[in-house]
């Protein structure tokens, strides 16, 4: 059983690691959603997804000009508790702490996905109609399964499960097919969150903008001959 998540973020934390996820999806074609294919499909063949209808979210979004340098956020976050802790007991879950850095929970990747869903805007409002659907299936097929709510339902009991959710190339039946997509999303949103924090980053071994001492050493040659060969791959051998 999962203890009541406290925050740890604040919000002009939160909307600056969603930027980074933004800018890093555009880049990498990462936090892939069902398409809206998917979500007939899901509609059409899972009687046991929940057929949730959700009020759109009318607030403002920041538009083409933000000012950048103030902390003013247009739109409420809309997490319930309970869903907030549902989602931290999901970090541990795909993210836990092991000994290279801490778990997503700890981090604070909770509240990152309480403003991702509750952004305004037509990706999000997408995700959110996903994620709130999966969370709502997960406590309907535990208590199905073990009587209780997926919160408080044993280790063993969550992670099966997970494990029947969590790989896209399991061979699930059709019914379960809305909840690989769901947990999909969720786990795409949760690595991206945790890798924009500064933990995540020691995780990885990036260390960002850090001064050199003394003259700049140059790039290393084996820099240099995957930058030549780049360039005579693309015919500017001028230039290599």
């Amino acid at each position: 059983m999962s203890e009541q998540y406290t925050s740890k973020l604040t919000r002009r934390t939160t909307l600056k690691w969603i930027s980074t996820m933004v800018a890093g999806a555009a880049v990498s074609g990462g936090l892939t959603g069902c398409s809206k294919a998917d979500e007939n499909e899901a509609a059409d063949t899972a009687s046991n997804w929940p057929d949730l209808k959700l009020e759109t979210i009318t607030a403002n979004g920041y538009g083409t000009d933000p000012a950048v340098m103030e902390s003013k956020v247009t739109w409420p976050l809309t997490f319930t508790s309970s869903q907030k802790d549902l989602v931290a007991q999901l970090c541990d879950i795909i993210c836990p702490a092991d000994e290279h850095g801490p778990s997503a929970k700890t981090v604070g990747v909770p509240e990152v996905i309480d403003e991702w869903v509750s952004a305004p805007y037509a990706k999000q409002q997408r995700d959110r109609v996903t994620i709130l659907s999966g969370l709502l299936w997960l406590d309907q097929e535990s208590t199905r399964r073990f009587k209780v709510a997926f919160i408080k339902a044993s280790e063993s009991q969550q992670i099966e499960i997970i494990e029947d959710i969590a790989y896209s190339k399991k061979k699930v039946s059709k019914a379960l097919n809305p909840a690989v997509r769901f947990f999909a999303t969720l786990r795409s949103l949760v690595l991206g969150a945790y890798f924009c924090s500064p933990e995540g980053w020691e995780d990885i071994g990036y260390i960002g903008n850090i001064a050199i001492a003394g003259d700049y050493p140059g790039p290393t040659e084996e820099a240099m001959d995957h930058l030549n060969k780049v360039l005579a791959d693309l015919n500017f051998e001028p230039f290599a």
